[in-house]
């Protein structure tokens, strides 16, 4: 599979297509996965599909996936690049609370680099701008990191553009992780900034349709029309959104990962592709219609 071709994170060369490991944990993203070897499966099957982006972060768990992603994986493949993230503290299913200042994310990627079994971590992205910290010294800590030789490169989460440019005064910014799927496109300009800059942008909750690909909603149609699947036709279409778009589907199922793996190989035509781009009408008619 050439998983939508590759990528350059900065230094970094990813295949476009990845994997997001949220889904890796128990309920709320919180604690082990009922099927700890089931995940280790999954995460072995990656590689062998040809996947090398694979991104986490410290509060899946907290902690559970990283240690999983070194239980199936380490020694590494030489091409595997390991995202992760900080910023972010967990006090219990489905609740998260930012956390920016300096020691706590440095004592985080000091964490990271022990549970992942690694010198450097290749992608060290800040979860959340933390409101209560001056931003100016998050993006500094990042950039302490960076010049320390503790991550390789740096990546956001979660900023507008005029925080992108803000970090990038002081630190290189290689990848943004923004919400963003199909249906959900607040983030539209931030992709047009990232694909004009040469950034990666990361969408995190690709799939996340909701009544958008419901059955007899706007998508079924199209996914008929071309013979695959709901989530299949919404990758195809983030890939083909920009090219600097590298979606991150997550799953806890090999069958799952590996329909994912083929949306790559699916091709849409200009029309095809526009009528996708403009189903969000469609998808507020016929909301007001059921």
């Amino acid at each position: 599979m050439t998983l939508g071709g590759t990528f350059q994170l900065g230094v970094l060369n990813v295949q476009r297509l990845g994997f997001g490991t949220m889904q890796l944990t128990g309920p709320g993203v919180w604690g082990a996965p009922n099927d700890r070897d089931g995940a280790r499966k999954v995460l072995r099957r990656c590689i062998e599909l040809g996947i090398n982006l694979i991104d986490t972060a410290d509060s899946y768990g907290p902690n559970v996936v990283e240690e999983l992603i070194h239980e199936a994986l380490h020694p590494y493949p030489e091409t595997l690049i390991i995202a992760t993230k900080a910023g972010l503290t967990r006090s219990g299913p489905d609740r998260w609370e930012p956390r920016g200042n300096p020691d706590y994310l440095r004592q985080q990627c000091e964490g990271s680099l022990r549970r992942l079994g690694v010198d450097q971590i290749d992608l060290f992205q800040l979860h959340r701008i933390d409101p209560h910290v001056d931003a100016d010294e998050q993006f500094g800590l990042l950039k302490a990191l960076r010049d320390e030789g503790k991550v390789r490169e740096v990546g956001l989460s979660e900023v507008s553009v005029t925080q992108i440019d803000a970090a990038r005064r002081i630190v290189p910014i290689v990848s943004v992780q923004n919400h963003y799927n199909i249906a959900q496109r607040d983030a539209d300009n931030v992709v047009d900034y990232c694909q004009l800059q040469g950034i990666g942008f990361i969408p995190w909750f690709p799939l996340g349709n909701g009544k958008f690909s419901a059955p007899g909603g706007p998508l079924e149609a199209m996914a008929a029309e071309l013979g695959v699947t709901v989530p299949q036709i919404s990758l195809t279409w983030l890939l083909r959104r920009s090219p600097v778009i590298l979606p991150i589907p997550g799953t806890s199922s090999l069958q799952h990962l590996e329909d994912n793996c083929e949306a790559s190989e699916i091709s849409l035509t200009d029309i095809q592709y526009q009528e996708l781009a403009d189903s969000r009408k469609a998808m507020r008619r016929w909301t007001m219609s059921g």
